[in-house]
């Protein structure tokens, strides 16, 4: 059998046994490497996309714009980005010895508002900038929440350090116990999440490892953050992990009950009226990729 049909039925047979992951749309940043000698006169390429399947490119290129905080805390310019059909690349000088915190970080505005009768959903994109022009004149009851999207990955010239972690305060964010770039197969790591600067407690964290397009099992691991944000994965393999989690986004009751909820049953404002909805809720999600050495 040639190996070209072999990853056909591959991915025909994870097709039906992994149909979780059809419309399971991640968003990562993989770095070519993790690790510098710290000479002071290296690169980093980075992709950057949206897919299924991880690290595999089969959504449309975004346009982010990344940041980079170089060890001393100063922002470092990346060079030759470039959004092609399927992924951004961009390059990164490593200069500095330390760690370096690459962050892709978009805030939103989602949410409604009522105009002739009929209920408005805001323009993708909206911002707190555009909000005014998103909103037509005449429109009423807007509603409106905050989306937060925060994607990082991180890569250390010599020793790690930990001056590039310091939180904004806005979203998910991660605070490390154990550093980024110190992970090795068997060994336990925990990762702190804050929400808004305080302890992100009780949110699932999902790890699984790159490469699913090959494989039949996901191989995701599945954790919750204690009282204090923190959760620990150990690393059953070398290689690159995603991590992620994500909170709110949901809408107050009156938006899509659901089956079996009473509420379903029938529009309380009359047959034909516009269905009530309830305010949108903020939501944050927060991935990073890191590197398990073997």
């Amino acid at each position: 059998m040639t190996k070209f049909r072999k990853l056909l039925l591959l991915a025909a047979a994870t097709a039906f046994t992994l149909p979780q992951m059809a419309g399971a749309a991640r968003p990562w940043m993989l770095p070519s490497e993790t690790m510098f000698a710290g000479s002071g006169n290296e690169w980093l390429t980075v992709d950057a996309a949206i897919s299924s399947d991880l690290y595999y490119f089969d959504h449309p290129g975004q346009d982010w714009q990344p940041v980079v905080t170089a060890p001393d805390g100063s922002t470092a310019q990346v060079e030759n980005r470039t959004i092609g059909k399927l992924r951004q690349t961009f390059d990164l000088g490593i200069k500095a010895k330390g760690t370096y915190k690459i962050a892709i970080t978009n805030e939103m505005l989602m949410g409604s508002y009522m105009l002739n009768g009929e209920r408005k959903m805001l323009p993708r994109g909206t911002t707190a900038v555009t909000l005014a022009t998103a909103v037509p004149q005449g429109a009423t009851e807007v509603q409106t929440a905050t989306a937060t999207t925060r994607i990082e990955t991180f890569v250390t010239a010599g020793e790690p350090d930990r001056k590039v972690f310091a939180t904004t305060g806005k979203g998910l964010e991660m605070v490390p116990v154990t550093h980024p770039n110190d992970l090795a197969v068997g060994e336990a790591a925990t990762f702190q999440f804050l929400l808004n600067g305080k302890p992100a407690a009780g949110l699932d964290v999902v790890a699984i490892p790159g490469g699913i397009r090959y494989r039949s099992d996901l191989k995701q691991m599945d954790a919750k953050t204690d009282g204090q944000g923190k959760v620990t994965f150990t690393w059953p393999e070398a290689g690159m992990y995603w991590i992620s989690l994500s909170t709110g986004g949901r809408r107050g009751p009156g938006e899509n009950p659901g089956a079996g909820n009473p509420q379903s049953q029938a529009n309380p404002a009359g047959e034909g009226a516009p269905r009530p909805m309830g305010p949108p809720q903020d939501r944050a999600t927060y991935a990073m990729t890191v590197e398990v050495q073997g």
